[in-house]
């Protein structure tokens, strides 16, 4: 039996649980910006996260906004049309994990961790130094999303890459391949839920 449920008639609480819990596994854009004035870094996890394009690189980053407010690095995004985007992998979650807390636009989540930064090479945001993987991003387009009653409730980013940045420990400059072994990803549940990489299996695409 299958339950059928009326997103229409659900909370949007209620949608994010069933999305969340459903849409899985997620990958995480660990994302660091620059306040207005350049005086802050933010650095913040996304799930909401996905690849929309490879000619241009193109990336997408949605953030909900809390209370109709922008958060942080949607409104630095905007701003100074910058941000670099991290790969989460295991060495960096616990960290990654402690600048999702809410603070103050004027607080450095960065300040709540044992990470450090280092300076992009083309963009003016720095980067996570532990990171594995890199990708200094410029705004390309940004979508707010509003509800049915017209209030924007998130702020969809598509960014283009324009630096990367790979350990080498993770990328094979013979094959141009990223070593998912080395790399060790993490992944979004729902709740408090992450997931490792795990089993992986092979099926071949018919021609």
């Amino acid at each position: 039996m299958m339950h059928t449920l009326d997103p229409r008639a659900l909370t949007g609480r209620d949608n994010y649980k069933l999305m969340s819990g459903s849409v899985v596994p997620r990958p995480i854009a660990f994302v660091t910006t620059l306040s207005h004035d350049g005086s802050v870094i933010n650095a913040a996890p996304f799930s909401f996260f996905n690849v929309v394009s490879s000619d241009p690189p193109i990336l997408s980053i949605s953030i909900a906004r809390k209370n109709g407010i922008m958060k942080d690095t949607a409104r630095n995004v905007l701003s100074e049309k910058e941000l670099v985007v991290h790969i989460c992998d295991e060495s960096i979650a616990l960290d990654m994990n402690e600048t999702a807390a809410m603070l103050e636009p004027h607080e450095s989540e960065l300040e709540r961790t044992n990470l450090t930064t280092v300076p992009s090479t083309v963009v003016s945001v720095p980067a996570i130094q532990e990171a594995l993987i890199r990708m200094e991003c410029k705004l390309y387009q940004h979508i707010p999303i509003s509800n049915d009653e017209g209030k924007p409730v998130s702020d969809l980013l598509l960014v283009r890459i324009v630096q990367y940045h790979f350990s080498e420990n993770v990328y094979d400059p013979t094959t141009n391949y990223i070593l998912m072994d080395q790399l060790k990803p993490i992944s979004r549940l729902a709740g408090n839920d992450y997931a490792k990489l795990g089993e992986r299996f092979t099926v071949v695409r018919p021609e």
